[in-house]
């Protein structure tokens, strides 16, 4: 009987069970996991039902023609076909492109008025209101207020050049005017996610750097920089899904035009879902915008994942 017991130490054998004790959870700890999957289960749901749904159902509606009233007809690929066939689709392309060329302008333009204004001077708070001023006007507030600085008759562009330019009904200026009164707001958005991320830098690095002899722009781009870089990706991301969106300044200041010239993805998918009724042909716009998007934020995130390690 003593030989049938098996040669195994002790301390090994109750291993498995010192494990199984190890592996399960107190009941404080399943408290608190239960009460996190509560906090996060109104988020989750909100997500699913506002951003998920709709994006599935945008999906599946490309692939229909329909004009919200008579029935859906399957049209598979044919709503992409005749939207890559469309000149007006390459030319609102182009313009969001444009858009998010010109847009990229807003962060570095953020970041010089925010290392102005993060300064102990007197009367800073004074100028830092009056740099956030754009920020909480509306699109539709300040389309107006530059559709009246463009007026090729009484605005105040035609009076500081002492002749007017009609920017807004002219192919060739409408979308850069248009994309300069965007950047209005668009930098004091910036400028409002550098001055938190100002607020965040290590000191101690900033006085080592400075004992070491680091000033001006050497601080700035070694020191400074590398620290707010999580605050500049926000700023880019917010940026680019800005300018590939950009909807009520057009709607208010130019309509697309003149001859569609101004229009964008966001726009042209308005344009033909309320226009004409073409939901599913407004629906392959819309999936074609958030493909785009998608692609580009995708890139941009892996390359900073990729320069923090």
């Amino acid at each position: 009987m003593i030989d049938s017991v098996p040669d195994t130490p002790l301390h090994q054998m109750a291993a498995p069970a010192v494990k199984a004790v190890g592996k399960r959870r107190s009941p404080s700890a399943r408290r608190q996991q239960r009460a996190a999957w509560l906090f996060l289960a109104p988020a989750c749901v909100m997500v699913a039902l506002f951003v998920l749904y709709p994006i599935i159902k945008s999906i599946s509606l490309s692939f229909y023609n329909w004009d919200g009233m008579t029935d859906k007809t399957f049209v598979g690929l044919a709503n992409y076909v005749e939207l890559f066939h469309a000149p007006t689709f390459y030319t609102a392309l182009k313009n969001n492109l444009l858009w998010l060329l010109l847009f990229l302008l807003a962060p570095p333009m953020g970041l010089a008025i925010a290392l102005y204004l993060n300064q102990a001077v007197a009367g800073i708070r004074l100028v830092k209101s009056l740099f956030f001023a754009p920020f909480v006007l509306s699109g539709v507030v300040v389309g107006l207020i530059f559709s009246w600085f463009y007026d090729p008759t009484f605005g105040l562009l035609a009076l500081i050049l002492g002749h007017g330019i009609p920017v807004l009904g002219d192919a060739h200026y409408v979308t850069f005017g248009i994309v300069f009164a965007a950047l209005w707001p668009q930098t004091a958005y910036c400028m409002i996610l550098y001055l938190t991320g100002l607020t965040g830098l290590n000191a101690d690095q900033i006085e080592a750097a400075r004992m070491e002899g680091a000033r001006g722009w050497a601080l700035l781009w070694h020191v400074v920089l590398p620290q707010l870089r999580p605050t500049t990706f926000m700023a880019m991301v917010v940026t680019i899904i800005g300018a590939l969106r950009s909807f009520d300044l057009i709607s208010v200041m130019s309509s697309g035009g003149p001859f569609e010239s101004s229009t964008v993805l966001a726009y042209y998918m308005y344009d033909q879902a309320i226009k004409y009724y073409r939901y599913g042909y407004s629906a392959a716009i819309a999936v074609v915008l958030f493909a785009i998007m998608l692609v580009y934020i995708a890139w941009h995130l892996r390359r900073l994942l990729r320069n923090e390690h």
